[in-house]
């Protein structure tokens, strides 16, 4: 039911930024993964329903940032500091289903529901 649209994707060289986000149709614990050509899709940061409790996975950390803006139901993925192996497509995701609290975030995508349409994130050389 809910209904999540990523964007903010781009094309950017290595060392620059980028910010993406996503408009959720609810107030739900959410999270940003990735996707590579060929690979698997991977975790890479999660928020609570409350915004106060967050995690990111370490292939990302202290370059990305997740925040939400719960007034506009609004998660953000502030990306700094790019490599090209931070390449892929970038998919917000939102948990429907009961929530063990309000500062509980989630990593595995089998936790989640509802996924994005993607929003393509390519860092050149």
């Amino acid at each position: 039911q809910a209904q999540l649209v990523e964007s903010g994707g781009g094309l950017v060289q290595a060392g620059g930024s980028l910010r993406l986000s996503c408009k959720a149709s609810g107030r739900y614990p959410l999270g940003w993964f990735r996707q590579a050509p060929g690979k698997e899709r991977e975790f890479v940061a999660g928020i609570s329903w409350s915004g106060l409790r967050s995690v990111t996975a370490d292939s990302v950390k202290g370059r990305f940032t997740i925040s939400r803006d719960n007034a506009e139901n609004t998660v953000y993925l502030q990306m700094n500091s790019l490599k090209p192996e931070d390449t892929a497509v970038y998919y917000c995701a939102g948990r429907g289903a009961r929530i063990s609290g309000v500062n509980t975030y989630y990593t595995q995508s089998r936790e989640y529901e509802q996924w994005g349409q993607g929003t393509q994130v390519t860092v050149s050389s």
